[in-house]
């Protein structure tokens, strides 16, 4: 259908308001917030609060829950951070929730800090451009827009700031407020070709441990059980185990072992990653692992630790009906909007898991994701804010209908 003239004008507010989602932009980008920093988080976590409360949000902040101490990061050096949910709800109106993370995977003291506007003025650079410093500044924005044009809307906005590390201190805040709403909207970057995934697979975390027994290498080898041996065999295993063609996907990444090489080393860990394409796979690849773990009391021995907190999320009636909606939102503003299927996860398979239907890539469009040269497509500022801002209204009235899963 075509748009209406309460669209129509809220479409022609975002576009005049183009040179300040670039300034927002550059703001939150230059607001170092990867790496847990706490100032940064926190500078742009007050920001983005201030301007929901302006359009009548309430605000709450849910501390943060626990991270298992075996995960990489997980060494008690910072401090967790909290997440803040701003509620603007109507009565008898679908309830729909808005997810975004606030951290980068970018370190804060690097030298790529700020955002770099291309000479033809169409691409730019910058830590978080994309992922997500875009989408948030292009949520927010929908939301005043819409509510400077009157038009209803019905939303809550999380805010976490450990995406990028698995959510495991905002997993529970996730959760608790998919089972609240009606409809999840999560803010990530579209996929490389301006797509929309309907369909991700699902993560999870692995430790490897070994234990075995010290002996100086030159005066007592044979009395000694090396670590390193008993890890190397297991990894050797895990090997055997990926079938790509089947989504099952194992990788093992960093290692850690002996400190000096004349010494039969007693402790030895390997630190991995998998990819599922269902949770009744994801129990079988944790079984597999469970696998290589011997009795407490072998020598060597095996540990498995493991956390598969990104469960599968894919495509059901109600997400494709979701992401049909979004589509119709996309053709009457003239745009594009294709469907696709990714490996990767984010903080919507979390909650969908919660039973919350959940489309995740209407954020700004870019590339270079996680790299020193990550960009975003200038125009998709105010293209993918006006998608929002239609889209969040035609959810609030009814026009797009979701029904349970």
């Amino acid at each position: 259908m075509a748009l209406s003239a309460q669209e129509q004008r809220v479409c022609e507010h975002i576009a005049s308001r183009h040179r300040q989602l670039l300034d927002d932009l550059e703001l939150f980008v230059n607001i170092p917030t990867g790496g847990f920093h706490s100032p940064g988080l926190d500078d742009t976590r007050e920001r983005l609060v201030n301007r929901l409360e302006a359009i009548g949000a309430e605000t709450s902040i849910i501390a943060p829950g626990p991270k298992p101490d075996w995960l990489l990061g997980a060494s008690g050096d910072h401090t967790p951070p909290v997440t803040a949910v701003c509620n603007r709800l109507q009565a008898n109106t679908p309830r729909v929730l808005i997810a975004g993370h606030l951290d980068t995977v970018h370190d804060p003291s690097s030298d790529f800090r700020e955002l770099s506007i291309a000479p033809d003025g169409k691409t730019a650079t910058g830590p978080g451009c994309v992922d997500m410093k875009g989408g948030l500044v292009i949520a927010v924005s929908a939301l005043e827009s819409l509510e400077a044009c009157g038009l209803e809307a019905s939303w809550s906005f999380l805010m976490n700031a450990d995406e990028e590390t698995g959510s495991y201190h905002s997993e529970d805040a996730l959760a608790d407020c998919a089972r609240e709403h009606d409809i999840g909207l999560a803010i990530e970057p579209a996929l490389p070709g301006g797509e929309l995934a309907i369909d991700r697979m699902g993560s999870g975390q692995f430790l490897i441990e070994t234990h075995g027994r010290s002996a100086h290498v030159g005066r007592a080898f044979t009395e000694g059980v090396s670590a390193v041996t008993a890890l190397a065999k297991a990894i050797v295993a895990v090997a055997d185990m990926p079938k790509p063609d089947q989504g099952r996907i194992f990788n093992i990444g960093p290692l850690e072992g002996a400190a000096a090489t004349n010494a039969v080393p007693d402790l030895a860990r390997a630190w991995g990653n998998v990819r599922y394409p269902s949770n009744d796979v994801a129990d079988s690849m944790g079984a597999e692992l469970d696998a290589l773990a011997t009795a407490p009391d072998a020598m060597p021995g095996v540990i498995i630790k493991r956390s598969f907190n990104r469960p599968a999320k894919p495509e059901t009636p109600a997400v494709r009906a979701l992401a049909e909606g979004a589509r119709s939102v996309a053709e009457d503003l003239g745009q594009k909007l294709p469907f696709a299927r990714t490996g990767g996860v984010c903080d919507g398979n979390i909650l969908q898991n919660a039973g919350l239907p959940t489309i995740d890539t209407l954020g700004v469009r870019g590339g270079g994701l996680h790299t020193p040269i990550e960009w975003i497509e200038i125009a998709s500022l105010v293209e993918r804010c006006q998608l929002f801002a239609v889209l969040v209204s035609r959810l609030t009235t009814g026009q797009i209908q979701i029904h349970a899963q």
